[in-house]
């Protein structure tokens, strides 16, 4: 069976605007990428366009969130259907932020899953324990709950990217050692394996998030589950041409 391709995702957050966006999509499309890595750049929803028609075809574009349904009175919120409109054919699910700063449940998380697919985008799902859970001894039971709400609402893992992040590495500067984040993923190949399927197991790309650098990137690409990076402040840095290329 094909090995894993290696996928890159950045995530831009809120940040940015036309014009520095603008100079980092001139630098993507000038520096010399490595076409064995899957690269998606996660633009805010109001750039979503304008990142699709700047951005050279070799890299995807994704949106960072989008609700449950396909259209409606969700004031605020983007559909699947709006995001494929614009060009992107990727959406960011379950991030931390997303659970943590706004609210959102495993719930609601796995209908978002279950929704985006449906509508043929790929999903980038995110899942990942907190500092007090992680000294307390329930990295598994977190984030093997999370990925059951994730798991339960995907029909084809084809169009699915697992995207480890310890919540307690992300923008603060800590990152997992190689080893520990390569114990997760692991863990999370074996959960696959025993309540997917043993092909899921083996094909689905689980990618690790949570400060990655320039100068960490090259030891995790290394662990044999790491099978690629999710990135936010790096990623709107020229490093993040160093982090694709962690693996060449």
């Amino acid at each position: 069976m094909a090995a894993r391709k290696f996928f890159v995702g950045g995530n831009w957050k809120m940040n940015g605007d036309k014009k520095s966006l603008g100079e980092l999509i001139s630098a993507l499309n000038g520096g010399n990428v490595s076409a064995d890595t899957d690269v998606v750049c996660a633009a805010p929803s109001i750039y979503l366009d304008f990142a699709r028609q700047k951005l050279d075809a070799k890299f995807a574009v994704s949106a960072q969130n989008c609700y449950k349904v396909a259209k409606g009175a969700f004031t605020g919120e983007i559909s699947p259907a709006m995001i494929k409109d614009c060009g992107a054919t990727w959406v960011i699910l379950g991030h931390s932020e997303r659970r943590h700063v706004f609210g959102e449940s495993d719930e609601l998380t796995g209908q978002k899953v279950a929704h985006a697919l449906s509508e043929g985008l790929g999903v980038i799902a995110c899942i990942g324990e907190k500092l007090d859970q992680r000294e307390a001894g329930i990295t598994e039971k977190v984030v093997f709950e999370q990925t059951k709400a994730i798991a339960d609402n995907v029909k084809d893992w084809s169009h699915v990217v697992l995207a480890y992040e310890p919540v307690w590495a992300i923008g603060t500067g800590k990152t997992a050692t190689p080893q520990q984040a390569q114990e997760v993923h692991l863990k999370l190949r074996e959960w696959l394996k025993k309540h997917v399927s043993e092909e899921v197991a083996k094909s689905t790309r689980i990618i690790y998030g949570g400060s990655v650098t320039g100068g960490t990137c090259k030891e995790l690409a290394s662990q044999p589950d790491i099978d690629g990076f999710l990135v936010g402040g790096a990623s709107l840095k020229a490093e993040f041409i160093d982090i694709i290329n962690a693996k060449h």
